[in-house]
């Protein structure tokens, strides 16, 4: 397994989580090693290096056939610059999971609309798995990386995520498909490019979308915005992250809460949304595998795995 900067550079106060992330990766059994730009000191503005540069080490890695797996580092603002820098013929030749949230969703929606690679919504190594990993509890720990480990490794179907009382049933419901989504700025935003995913993409599926930052009426928007494109017609269910630092859900009212976001712009389409579940900057995360078939009972609560994400 590589950790690579797809995304944002690697600043030196971060250097001890990345160094935990190695550890706990190679403790459930990975090998690991680092790709050449994520070093301290290396950045161009506000990402590791130019957008050629982080797409040709991503070229190098999806080329070498001893890499089985590729994590990001971070996220970041960079993944719209190199879109159109990746070598496709690659990924369809090798299939390798990519690892990452934020930025790197962009990736996942892509590559799996123009490959079917199935990419993982899933911890990045420095913020996740070397920094809120580490700040979780001991069981909660050996939880993820159980999970992780089977479901990089393991050919049968993972089954049901594990449920905490975060979980609230925002309407009840159940609903089985396809798993898309991710940050939904990133959704909302790829859906004005050439990169733009087919409404058949979401004919069917279950949107997962988390957000970070912003104000809780930008949320509204970006809802609007997939409602404006058709997909919110299309999906048969919706599983919404925790949310992260946005100004707007804590205050109080007259202040909507997500959830109210949520079901003011669904109207009356009658689909099982299922809210507070772990992925995305709140952190640590479970990991969604885009692509692979669900089912969902908002009711239960309950998210399960129907297929296996990689294949030997």
């Amino acid at each position: 397994m590589v950790i690579a900067s797809l995304s944002g550079p690697l600043h030196a106060q971060y250097e001890p989580d990345l160094q935990e992330a190695e550890a706990v990766l190679e403790r459930m059994g990975f090998r690991v090693r680092r790709a050449p730009l994520l070093q301290v000191g290396l950045q161009h503005w506000w990402s590791a290096a130019t957008p050629a540069r982080i797409a040709k080490e991503l070229n190098g890695l999806l080329r070498d056939p001893e890499v089985r797996a590729i994590i990001a580092h971070d996220g970041g603002q960079t993944a719209f610059g190199y879109l159109d820098l990746i070598d496709l013929d690659a990924i369809v030749n090798d299939p390798k999971p990519i690892l990452g949230y934020s930025d790197i969703s962009l990736l996942h929606l892509v590559l799996h609309q123009r490959t079917g690679l199935v990419g993982f919504h899933a911890d990045l190594a420095t913020p996740g798995i070397g920094g809120a990993w580490r700040r979780s509890a001991t069981a909660r720990r050996g939880e993820l990386e159980d999970l992780y480990r089977r479901l990089l490794t393991g050919t049968e179907a993972i089954g049901a995520l594990p449920a905490t009382s975060s979980w609230q049933c925002w309407r009840p419901g159940r609903a089985e498909g396809p798993l898309m989504g991710g940050v939904i700025n990133r959704i909302a935003l790829v859906q004005a490019t050439q990169y733009a995913l087919p409404l058949e993409r979401f004919s069917g599926a279950v949107l997962f979308w988390e957000e970070m930052g912003g104000l809780a009426s930008y949320v509204w928007s970006y809802l609007h915005v997939l409602r404006h494109a058709g997909i919110l017609d299309r999906i048969s269910g919706m599983v919404v992250g925790v949310p992260h630092a946005i100004e707007g859900l804590a205050e109080p009212d007259p202040s909507p809460s997500l959830r109210e976001i949520v079901l003011d712009v669904l109207g009356d389409r009658d689909i099982p949304v299922l809210g507070g579940v772990e992925f995305g900057h709140a952190g640590p995360n479970l990991p969604m595998p885009v692509g692979i078939q669900v089912a969902l009972d908002a009711e239960a609560p309950a998210l399960s795995l129907l297929e296996a994400a990689v294949a030997r």
